[in-house]
């Protein structure tokens, strides 16, 4: 028998930027069963939600919770911020399709995971095993279908490769993965021509998936890394979404406002283009992301034999310090780290680090690099707050953390994640309360409603009958992030229940144990 929970008194954002209204919501098994004045309703549980907000589940498009979904099913650092749908498999990195020599990304294999899984179709099988709290959508990643084929050279694919890069592709969405990623910054992906990025596009539009671009600059090459990504959306059909669109480092700030110009342009003349951005003006990856082309060549195992050649080393070492100045390293934050004689460096800046160790920064680098085997993390502090808000203002820029999901406890507490992985969503959230950027109703839109259209996420991100029932109770007053650099593993407060496809998830902002997501 299908029990009623109402959710009475509450301000109604639907999630399509309309006005608020003062209304109730009546749900039944997974579905919303009805929407309006209904007191009149018998149901089995009443939640009332009085001078709080009721919206739908928040939408996070872009992140990197593949494998440790099957960790932390639970998903608190997503639950806590309103987080009921994620898409996993970003920036070229998925966890799926696994064949030949591609690797998951090092801080995903020093867990034990529940099974094996080398396609699409296994991880999901998997996913739906451990039940997830958040709903879950996959991306194939560039680099991982790259990797399968050719390993980590530095060279361009044959027309043989392409085709099976492609075929692989194409079982990979039709086994559920929404679309094709790419990370053209990272191995092996940066050493990729777009001929071979069009090939996999065209495949992904034939089956309605959706093309996401970590794109080859975010700095001094900005324009002509978005003018590939859009030549690929034009050349193939492909809807086309930036990945945290920036202009990183204060020389280049100045390229924002050209690239937002190039995307209008873009979408006035029939292209299906948009960007999501997560609000901070810091990014986080791997340390090592500075590493030239021919020093990030053949995976891991071959970047650290250069590390441990003298000549290689050097060599290296001069390239980093000719390419960046002084206040370049100034820049940097040192996240996770690996080797035990490193923890106490995480969260500390690298010239800190360097300090300590009585080297110049760059060395400093090398010497993380190599005793943490390439599983160095790190905070760029390069971007332009302005800019950020400009980007976050946008119409079709929506709300993408750029993080794993974690929790303060068990396996997935003891890194040093950016404060984004626990704090997107409410610190967006809060600045719109706040009136530091866009409206309510329309930052709300950001985070639901126009995720859902971009990643055909058929009935979601809208409050309407018989949409799905991922629904939130938020408490403005008490809403605020936790998360800092400082102390990053701490959970936001404010969102007082979550429902996931019906399933009351988060109660009074304690996680019931009770799960309903889903492979999406």
């Amino acid at each position: 028998m299908t029990t009623m929970t109402m959710i009475i008194n509450g301000l109604i954002h639907d999630g399509t930027g309309a006005a608020p209204v003062q209304a109730d919501i009546a749900i039944a098994g997974d579905r919303i069963a009805a929407i309006g004045d209904l007191r009149q309703l018998e149901a089995d549980a009443v939640i009332d939600a009085a001078g709080g907000i009721v919206c739908p589940g928040f939408i996070d498009v872009h992140t990197h919770s593949d494998a440790y979904i099957l960790l932390e099913p639970a998903a608190p650092s997503k639950l806590y911020q309103g987080v009921t749908t994620e898409i996993a498999g970003n920036c070229g990195a998925s966890c799926a399709p696994l064949y030949g020599e591609a690797r998951m990304p090092s801080d995903w294999t020093v867990h034990t995971y529940p099974g094996p899984w080398s396609s699409v179709a296994d991880y999901r099988a998997l996913v739906e095993q451990v039940v997830p709290g958040p709903n879950m959508a996959l991306l194939a990643g560039h680099n991982t279908l790259r990797a399968g084929v050719m390993g980590y050279a530095d060279r361009p694919a044959t027309p043989d490769e392409i085709r099976l890069m492609v075929h692989r592709l194409e079982q990979a969405l039709d086994e559920g993965a929404c679309g094709l990623s790419s990370g053209l910054v990272y191995t092996p992906g940066r050493y990729a021509e777009t001929a071979e990025v069009v090939a996999l596009a065209a495949a992904t539009a034939a089956r309605g998936g959706v093309y996401t671009s970590h794109m080859r600059s975010e700095t001094s090459r900005l324009i002509e890394a978005l003018d590939e990504t859009l030549e690929i959306g034009r050349h193939t059909g492909v809807r086309v979404q930036v990945s945290h669109l920036k202009a990183a480092g204060k020389k280049n700030w100045h390229l924002l406002e050209p690239a937002l110009e190039r995307i209008r342009a873009a979408q006035a003349a029939g292209l299906d283009v948009a960007a999501d951005r997560y609000p901070y003006t810091s990014s986080c990856t791997d340390l090592d992301i500075i590493f030239p082309g021919w020093a990030a060549a053949g995976g891991p195992s071959a970047v650290l034999a250069r590390l441990r050649d003298p000549a290689a080393r050097l060599r290296l070492r001069e390239e980093l310090m000719a390419d960046h100045d002084e206040a370049y390293w100034q820049t940097i934050t040192i996240g996770s780290t690996a080797h035990p004689d490193n923890l106490r460096f995480q969260g500390q800046p690298l010239i800190a680090v360097a300090e300590a160790l009585g080297v110049h920064p760059a060395e400093a680098v090398l010497i993380l690099a190599e005793t943490d085997e390439g599983r160095t993390a790190a905070f760029f502090h390069g971007m332009s707050e302005e800019n950020m808000h400009r980007v976050l203002a946008q119409p079709w820029v929506m709300l993408g953390s750029d993080a794993s999901l974690r929790a303060p406890t068990g396996p997935l507490s003891h890194d040093w994640p950016h404060p984004r992985a626990y704090g997107t969503f409410p610190r967006f959230l809060r600045m719109a309360l706040d009136g530091q950027t866009v409206p309510l109703p329309e930052a709300i839109r950001k985070m639901t409603s126009l995720p859902a259209r971009t990643f055909n996420l058929k009935n979601r991100g809208e409050l309407r009958k018989n949409a799905a029932a991922d629904i939130l109770v938020i408490a403005p007053q008490a809403l605020r992030e936790n998360t800092s650099y400082a102390h990053p593993h701490a959970l936001a407060d404010g969102i007082r229940h979550v429902f996931v496809n019906g399933t009351h998830t988060l109660r009074e902002g304690a996680i019931t144990g009770h799960r309903g997501g889903r492979f999406l």
